[in-house]
């Protein structure tokens, strides 16, 4: 494993939107390859408007500016844009890795030697079960995709309210996707460095950390895994 490469190579971060987040601005040969559908706001919307916003912000290249909520904005609505571009961005991210995380290759669903993540979602699956990566990963992918697809949980409608408890599905939905993040950066960053997609590996993590950091949304013992990754990417940005 080459995780610890990840720690040097963060040296891209001041690339545009486009080179950072492009639909198919991947080097590898699979450019175009999701592992689930990608999630779309409806062009038109508010949120809609708050995702272009981000992406201008985005382009700066100034990460920490970029996640800040935008004067006079709704902070549960910044936080659902948010985190549909997240699962968008993961979402394509492990789709261009898919072919080396397999049930042979990855028998477990772990994050290095000292953590594995066992799966279970409060209502299908209410005991938590030992599986593979591959099928871990879809198991959290089609339950994140299930929340992102509720009305009642993420209203595209203006005027509609957010629930009660979103913040708190918000915040379990981002703790699971980072599980992703760490998975790859700690079994497949070999893979990564071959398809050339470590800036953007790096970057949208950067991004991803620094949203959560923000609005303290992931406790810090989840973030564990990554923690000397993190503390690399996000010292110069203090």
């Amino acid at each position: 494993m080459r995780f610890k490469a990840a720690l040097l190579l963060h040296q891209c971060f001041g690339k545009s939107w486009k080179e950072i987040h492009g639909d198919t601005e991947f080097s590898g040969s699979r450019s175009s390859k999701t592992f689930k559908p990608k999630k779309n706001i409806p062009e038109g919307s508010h949120q809609y408007e708050l995702l272009k916003h981000a992406e201008a912000t985005l382009g700066s290249g100034n990460l920490r500016m970029a996640v800040m909520l935008p004067e006079g904005e709704d902070l549960n609505e910044w936080v659902a844009v948010n985190t549909v571009d997240f699962f968008n961005q993961i979402n394509m991210l492990y789709g261009t890795i898919t072919d080396f995380c397999t049930e042979e290759s990855c028998p477990v669903m772990s994050a290095g030697p000292k953590y594995e993540y066992h799966w279970a979602d409060g209502t299908n699956i209410k005991k938590p079960i030992k599986c593979s990566a591959p099928k871990y990963i879809d198991y959290l992918m089609t339950w994140v995709q299930d929340q992102l697809d509720d009305e009642t949980l993420f209203p595209s409608k203006i005027g509609v309210p957010f629930p009660k408890n979103f913040m708190s599905v918000a915040k379990t939905i981002l703790k699971r996707l980072f599980r992703v993040y760490a998975h790859i950066y700690h079994q497949h960053f070999d893979p990564v460095i071959q398809l050339q997609e470590e800036a953007h590996l790096n970057t949208s993590f950067k991004h991803f950390i620094f949203f959560v950091q923000e609005f303290n949304l992931i406790d810090r013992r989840e973030l564990a895994p990554l923690q000397e990754l993190i503390e690399k990417l996000t010292s110069k940005d203090r």
